[in-house]
């Protein structure tokens, strides 16, 4: 256990450094279940030691940076922020932990997992690549492909959340995340030419295990989206979308309680039931980073005022949030969001379009882009600049 001790340090530092190894610590977790690594489980409880020290941080800061009532309340609110990423990394390293600890997760899930809305893929870079003796910046990845690497393997080291200073190098194994779109580009940067399927063989399973991993891949999906409209509605003073953060955590309720049900009527057909376990832990992680979207928006529902501080904090993290408005010129207008590939044009996740007065979240490919809407992205700040262009055009 690492001996806590307080290192005068800003508060905004501090919680940007909270927010990147949440997501990050999310991201690992479930690339070491898609890729039973336990490598990668062990690199998640290292993150939590971290994690525990930027709380100590956190609450040291808040306790010195309030000397009024009006500042407390800021404070208090930037708190639960903090607080919020603390739950969220916990409940990561709970997950790594039962991985560590063998627990199973069905073949048929692990192969499913790329079928979520972000999907994690595994590939080795090829020595006569375009992939190979640059780095990340100079090809600018995620821009390009929509694909964000988490991880490098090289030999028997791994290296986690690489920088753009980060070179590739022939034989590199890439642990990168992003649209389903940008899986065909990043291979053929890296001279390959595709995913393997993930093996299926298996036993001890029942027939309708289909259904509850499509209630688990809605249900990570579903989290996923509430952390980045939690952000989101903080940043930009969004009530209404606060208010669908906290209608995503009511449904995560619901999603719990049928998947909950199913394993305990699952239990009676098999023999084994070691392998419905590993479903209920995953459960419950993404039922815990529902939650802890919801303590974000809380801040904003209960009308705390959010300091200007914190516009600061999402714009300096790994992965930004920005607003952009499609311009009346734009080559985008008319579009849809297939058509525009913004996702491997821009390296840009769109979490919502507004249209008009109505907001869409979670907008799928189909939908389609109008000028004068509002959208609503996460990505890097490289892809945003590009995004803009676009919206402009």
């Amino acid at each position: 256990m690492t001996e806590l001790e307080y290192q005068p340090t800003s508060f905004k530092d501090v919680l940007i450094e909270m927010k990147d190894i949440s997501e990050l610590m999310v991201d690992l977790s479930y690339s070491a279940i898609l890729f039973e690594s336990r490598d990668i489980a062990q690199e998640v409880i290292n993150l939590e030691e971290r994690m525990n020290c930027l709380v100590y941080q956190a609450r040291i800061q808040s306790i010195l940076g309030a000397r009024r009532i009006e500042e407390a309340e800021s404070m208090s609110g930037l708190l639960q922020v903090a607080e919020a990423a603390e739950k969220i990394s916990n409940s990561a390293s709970e997950m790594a932990m039962i991985i560590l600890k063998g627990v199973k997760f069905p073949a048929r899930l692990r192969k499913a997992l790329p079928e979520a809305e972000e999907v994690t893929v595994r590939l080795v870079i090829d020595e006569n690549s375009a992939l190979a003796g640059v780095t990340l910046g100079d090809i600018k990845l995620q821009s390009t492909t929509g694909m964000r690497v988490i991880a490098i393997r090289r030999g028997i080291s791994w290296l986690y959340d690489p920088d753009r200073a980060t070179r590739l190098a022939d034989g590199d194994i890439l642990i990168a995340k992003g649209l389903e779109g940008g899986v065909s580009p990043l291979f053929l940067l890296a001279g390959r030419q595709g995913p393997a399927a993930v093996e299926t063989r298996e036993e001890a399973v029942v027939d309708d295990l289909e259904k509850a991993v499509r209630l688990i891949i809605k249900m990570k999906d579903s989290s996923e989206l509430a952390v980045g409209l939690a952000y989101t509605a903080l940043l930009f003073q969004h009530k209404d979308v606060a208010d669908e953060v906290a209608s995503l955590d009511s449904k995560m309720d619901d999603m719990r309680y049928e998947l909950d049900l199913w394993v305990l009527e699952a239990a009676k057909r098999i023999n084994n039931v070691e392998y419905l376990r590993g479903l209920l832990y995953m459960s419950s992680f993404a039922e815990t980073i529902s939650n802890a979207a919801h303590a974000i928006v809380d801040v904003i529902l209960r009308d705390i005022e959010v300091p200007p501080v914190f516009k600061k904090i999402v714009r300096e993290s790994d992965e930004i949030i920005t607003r952009v408005r499609v311009g009346p010129s734009s080559a985008l207008d008319g579009k849809t969001l297939k058509e525009a590939s913004l996702g491997t044009v821009t390296g840009m996740v769109v979490l919502a379009i507004k249209h008009e007065k109505r907001w869409r979240y979670r907008p799928r490919k189909n939908d389609r882009l109008h000028a004068g809407d509002l959208i609503i992205a996460k990505g890097r700040r490289d892809g945003e600049e590009r995004l803009n262009e676009l919206c402009a055009e």
